[in-house]
């Protein structure tokens, strides 16, 4: 037995071969899995080096840029541009020398950016744009212009002031020092906020007066901000806005008087309140009162009153008038009244005017004409009813309550 050859032997020398064998093919099947895998990695190697070198690559996206840059005397309004083609804008950003920007909104393709107002005259402007093509590669421009400087300018003068406290009837008045034929340019150049939110509407008197108000009085204690953006507007061709001011006023207590010049009262009213009656004289026969809504604009201590100043001659000049409060341009006051002291309650004796009890000097803070003076502002409405006169213009002092709404914002 010890002869014979061990089976055992002779297979592990076969299986040793096998093994080898096929370690060698599995070495083999790993190499070309590896180089496989390889091939796969290096293509996507090779895939990402050609991405990064994509990535890397100049974009084919253009920014266009108009005015170009170095521009001199550019036109305030239109001639700011910004474009991309070969791709879309994602950023263009516009400031002056004092680093303010300019509002503006890229279109809905990215295609192109244009400022959402006219800007500044005499003034230096750098732009800078951004724009991505397809593959999102970024490409940028900057440029830098001055624009015009104005030979012909206007301004407007305004009313209430900024800081003021007034009635709830006072609107925002703007004259202009010069007739305007772009109307709607000027009224987009101002806006108007007001706390609590209350939707304000300009309106136009001529061509250069333009007023503002909300449907209704205001609300009492609204604060009002108007932004004058003016400067470089062109409101007529050739003449340019040069304003760029902030206006803020605040409105105080609802005060409304009404006047009934035929019972010859007048009831003071605060928050729909009455708090006081008032015995008045108005407009004598031939020369009555206007009705309606008239909103006080000046206010004065003493005045001079002479009727050739209003078209009635000589027929008074008294120098030293008391509590005088202003409601039309055209010359009606309501005012203290110290020579005609059987006339209040009892008859219609003025020239137009509303007069109140009073002493001559106005030194008596006791008589009606103090009391209202002293307890009124700018902005308070008098309203008359039952005179024998039209309605009072709109536009004949800071009256345009007389004017219904729609025709307002037509």
């Amino acid at each position: 037995m010890n002869g014979r050859p061990i089976s055992g032997a002779s297979v592990g020398r076969g299986n040793g071969v096998l093994a080898l064998i096929l370690g060698a093919l599995l070495l083999a099947v790993t190499a070309c899995g590896g180089g496989g895998t390889g091939s796969g990695s290096g293509e996507g190697d090779n895939k990402g080096k050609k991405s990064d070198t994509a990535q890397s690559g100049q974009s084919e996206a253009i920014v266009g840029i108009t005015p170009k840059d170095g521009a001199k005397s550019v036109d305030t309004s239109g001639a700011l541009k910004v474009t991309a083609s070969k791709g879309r804008l994602t950023e263009v950003e516009v400031r002056d020398a004092e680093g303010k920007k300019v509002d503006g909104e890229i279109s809905g393709d990215g295609a192109s950016w244009t400022p959402s107002t006219h800007l500044a005259g005499a003034t230096k402007y750098t732009v800078h744009a951004v724009a991505k093509d397809s593959e999102g590669r970024t490409a940028a421009e900057d440029a830098g212009f001055t624009t015009l400087t104005p030979q012909n300018t206007f301004i407007g003068t305004f009313t209430p002031e900024d800081g003021s406290k007034v009635g709830v009837g006072m609107p925002f008045s703007l004259r202009f020092s010069r007739g305007i034929t772009n109307p709607e340019d000027v009224e987009k150049a101002i806006r108007i906020k007001t706390e609590p939110a209350v939707d304000v509407e300009g309106h136009w008197f001529g061509n250069d007066r333009l007023d503002f108000r909300p449907e209704k009085y205001w609300k009492p204690g609204t604060k009002v901000t108007v932004d004058l953006n003016l400067d470089g507007v062109e409101g007529r061709s050739g003449v340019y806005g040069e304003q760029d001011k902030t206006v803020k006023f605040t409105v105080g207590r609802n005060q409304v008087s009404v006047v009934d010049a035929k019972k010859l009262t007048m009831k003071v009213m605060r928050d729909g309140k009455v708090i006081k009656t008032i015995p008045v004289t108005t407009g004598k026969p031939g020369m009555e009162t206007w009705n309606g809504q008239m909103v006080i604009s000046e206010m004065l201590t003493v005045t001079r009153m002479n009727g050739e100043t209003v078209g009635y001659g000589g027929e008074y000049d008294i120098k030293d008038v008391p509590h005088a409060v202003r409601l039309t341009t055209s010359g009606t006051f309501l005012h203290g009244n110290y020579w005609a002291s059987g006339a209040f309650g009892n008859y219609n004796a003025s020239h137009g005017c509303i007069g109140l009890r009073d002493v001559r000097g106005g030194w008596d803070k006791k008589v009606p004409a103090a009391w209202f003076f002293n307890h009124s502002m700018v902005g308070d409405v008098v309203v008359v009813k039952n005179s024998e006169d039209r309605t009072v213009a709109p536009d004949n002092g800071l009256n345009g309550w007389n004017m219904s709404w729609e025709k307002w914002k037509k």
